[in-house]
């Protein structure tokens, strides 16, 4: 679909945004519109997906037909056989009368299965034979009916995670998964959350006769920033709130008031913006590179942290010269922003006379630099093994494998957050996705 097109359904159906993953979404929408594939959409809590299925129903041909939406979720399971196929009078305590369900009054039309992972496995059963032959039966009856209905699909959780699990059908969910749409979520579409904030405010602002709220430069990065866990009706919602209740301020919202409105602000900020591409393998690559540097970065701390204990240790006067004459090296190579030692011969307690090339020179024989903010240790040839046992203990702590410090990250995410993938995967600033590849990966038992 050309630029004008996608931009005349977005006029049409409300949707804000130029993020290339949406136009992306948007484009498959509109190409499977005019089919009766189902359609299985994809995406986080909030992030819009019901909007999709709007849109598919009315480009087809089924736009004079009835369209009904159903949160699978919603519906306790003991009822939904009965709200989605109907029952026949005495089928259970409470069936007074025949009843239509939901499959037979939109035939001709499209039915919205929402959070269809929560649907219960003998509906799934039932759900299959309706797309598989068009036809079911009512609880309570033997009576085979037909219709003809097209089924769109969505959910915010990994289908495939739950058929592993054996909590969705897999023949099920292949034939759901016909056509895929995949929703990004808010935090990845970049400018977007900008325009969607002005849109709420001033359609807030309109409905109640007051002046639009604006944001300082600072406070639109600040914005654009977030994390937004609840996508876009938390963006609403926050958007709302600052409209009502900083209406009477007639600057712009600064970031120090901005961030008031933005829970776990700290927590739930990303170092950079990303504009994800069409399939959306790139926002889960750059959340695994930010989680792989926080570690090194952890690991380099605790190594610097390490390297000046063992020069505490070697800088013992009972250890002598012996030790720092063979390890000179290892010490050499600490930074100097770890070392504020002040005046150098503090490392020996025996340095005594002035060496050439500015040197002073211990009574062990180790050259010590005169610059009070740099150590230099200048190695004899003298070979020792006294702290042979030290220097392999720090080369061990040293050389923690990534692989062990992302384990430990992940068991105290998933801990803190009571067992739910969802937020312990929020909590790392990883996709659910990865989050249950690296669980299998390191065979992390989970409550």
């Amino acid at each position: 679909m050309t630029n004008p097109e996608i931009q005349s359904i977005k006029n049409r159906f409300g949707i804000i945004g130029n993020a290339p993953a949406l136009n992306y979404a948007l484009n498959v929408a509109m190409q499977v519109a005019g089919t009766d594939l189902t359609v299985l959409i994809t995406g986080e809590s909030g992030s819009g997906k019901e909007s999709f299925s709007k849109i598919i129903h009315n480009l087809s041909a089924r736009k004079h037909g009835p369209f009904i939406a159903i949160n699978c979720g919603a519906i306790p399971e003991g009822t939904i056989d009965s709200e989605l196929f109907g029952h026949v009078k005495g089928s259970f305590t409470g069936a007074i009368e025949d009843r239509k369900g939901y499959f037979e009054i939109t035939n001709g039309g499209t039915i919205f299965l929402d959070e269809i992972a929560e649907m219960p496995i003998g509906t799934q059963a039932r759900l299959l034979r309706v797309l598989e032959n068009k036809e079911f039966i009512r609880v309570g009856s033997s009576k085979v009916q037909k219709t003809d209905v097209r089924v769109v699909a969505a959910t915010n959780v990994n289908l495939i995670d739950a058929v592993q699990r054996g909590k969705f059908r897999e023949d099920l969910y292949y034939r759901l998964n016909t056509v895929p749409i995949a929703v990004p979520p808010l935090r990845e579409r970049g400018t977007d959350i900008d325009m969607l904030f002005r849109k709420f405010t001033t359609d807030f602002a309109e409905r109640y006769r007051i002046t639009p709220v604006t944001l300082t430069t600072e406070a639109r990065d600040m914005l654009t920033g977030y994390n937004f866990p609840g996508n876009i009706r938390q963006l609403k919602n926050i958007a709302e709130q600052i409209q009502i209740l900083e209406s009477d301020n007639k600057v712009p919202i600064t970031p120090q008031v901005l961030v008031k409105y933005l829970p776990n602000y700290a927590s739930s900020t990303r170092s950079m913006t990303f504009l994800g591409g069409a399939n959306g393998n790139g926002a889960e690559s750059f959340n695994e590179r930010e989680l792989l540097y926080k570690i090194l970065f952890d690991m380099r701390r605790d190594v610097n942290d390490l390297k000046k204990l063992v020069l505490k240790v070697l800088s013992n006067e009972a250890h002598h010269g012996d030790i720092l004459r063979e390890h000179g090296n290892l010490l050499n190579s600490i930074e100097a922003d770890v070392q504020p030692l002040g005046d150098s011969t503090k490392l020996l307690p025996s340095a005594q006379h002035a060496a050439p090339n500015n040197q002073h020179v211990a009574s062990n024989g180790v050259g010590v630099a005169s610059n009070p903010n740099v150590i230099q240790i200048t190695p004899y040839d003298s070979l020792g093994n006294e702290v042979e046992d030290i220097v392999h203990e720090a080369a061990e702590d040293e050389s923690l494998s990534l692989e062990h410090k992302e384990k430990e990250m992940i068991v105290k995410a998933l801990q803190r957050s009571g067992g739910k993938r969802k937020y312990a995967a929020q909590a790392l600033g990883i996709s659910e996705r990865t989050l249950y590849r690296k669980i299998k990966q390191y065979d992390i038992e989970e409550d």
